[in-house]
């Protein structure tokens, strides 16, 4: 199996289309292979592999840790459809607080590698949806940090006005009063 490999209009944020199989038993792809992986930027060893399950217009975001436990994310959908979005957050980047967004599904075989230095977060647009998260380090409290999903500096078009969110994700503050590490090294 092929991946393909499209950077985003944020450069380090890649999106990776593999090619998926399906017959009456139903469907099969790949979604990761190392090598393939750092011969294309991606240099990236996985820590621990997260799974969520949420219901239609369900919003988580927009997520990242601190150095020295930041994580990239490799972001792939096995069930449903959501709206996914990456905001650089890296200080003195020439893309600070610019976002992307795709849709991943279980269908389009899309995913979404989102580097270290950036926030990220969905929505569901299916009435359900499975999203897997490879994680190149394991989740520490401690450097947990977040961004306002309606920050209108960032001025993300995210498709629904009242999403279901958790308290602390509803708590999160905007960009510019966001505790992060991140800076820009070029």
């Amino acid at each position: 199996m092929a991946f393909v490999f499209e950077p985003t209009e944020l450069p380090e944020v890649m999106e990776v289309k593999t090619e998926g199989f399906s017959d009456v038993r139903g469907r099969f792809s790949e979604v990761f292979r190392g090598e393939e992986f750092k011969q294309h930027g991606i240099d990236m060893q996985v820590a621990q592999i997260n799974q969520s399950w949420s219901n239609h217009h369900v919003l988580r975001g927009l997520h990242y840790q601190n150095p020295p436990k930041s994580q990239a994310k490799l972001v792939t959908v096995a069930v449903g459809e959501i709206f996914d979005v990456a905001v650089d957050i890296r200080k003195g980047s020439p893309t600070y607080g610019r976002y992307i967004s795709r849709v991943l599904s279980d269908k389009n075989y899309t995913m979404l590698y989102v580097p270290k230095g950036f926030a990220h977060g969905f929505c569901v647009l299916s009435e359900e949806a499975q999203v897997v998260y490879y994680c190149s380090d394991e989740y520490a409290p401690e450097a947990e940090g977040g961004v306002a999903w309606d920050d209108l500096a960032l001025g993300i078009e995210w498709p629904v006005e009242q999403p279901m969110m958790s308290d602390k994700d509803e708590d999160f503050p905007e960009l510019v009063d966001a505790e992060n590490d991140f800076v820009y090294q070029s």
